[in-house]
């Protein structure tokens, strides 16, 4: 299952934030809300914030929840584009499917990414530079749920 299910996470982060895709009815106050479905699988991704923020993305089958991912982050210098952002993580490699790629580089802006771990369970931390200037860094941690 773990192949079909991070095809599934790939496709369902492109179709969302990443792929600039559109926000649902917020679960909580002022929350932003992204949501993919295909067949018995879900995902949803909320967060809280704008330039410091927090969220979970998680995944369920026949609305049972099986994996969750927690993440943090803050923009800290000038420059920041969410748009390079965005770009960095709609290029989510499937042997790390859980942020964007260990390096993605395009003009002046420099997204890296560190892992340890595996799908069912793992950290890491993402760092996007402008200009060699570190302006933004992201925390993140999960793996398999069971209720």
């Amino acid at each position: 299952m773990d192949k079909n299910v991070i095809e599934f996470l790939i496709k369902a982060k492109k179709e969302t934030y990443a792929g600039k895709g559109g926000e649902t009815v917020s679960s909580r106050p002022n929350s932003h809300d992204l949501q993919y479905s295909e067949g018995s699988l879900k995902y949803i991704d909320t967060y809280l914030g704008g330039s410091k923020f927090a969220g979970e993305e998680a995944l369920w089958n026949d609305n049972i929840p099986f994996w969750s991912m927690n993440y943090i982050g803050r923009v800290i210098g000038d420059n920041f584009s969410g748009d390079f952002l965005k770009e960095a993580l709609f290029n989510v490699p499937e042997e790390y499917p859980f942020r964007g790629p260990v390096e993605y580089i395009n003009g002046d802006n420099s997204y890296y990414c560190k892992i340890n771990g595996d799908f069912h369970w793992f950290n890491g931390f993402e760092e996007i530079f402008y200009k060699k200037n570190k302006i933004y860094e992201c925390i993140f941690h999960g793996g398999d749920i069971a209720l």
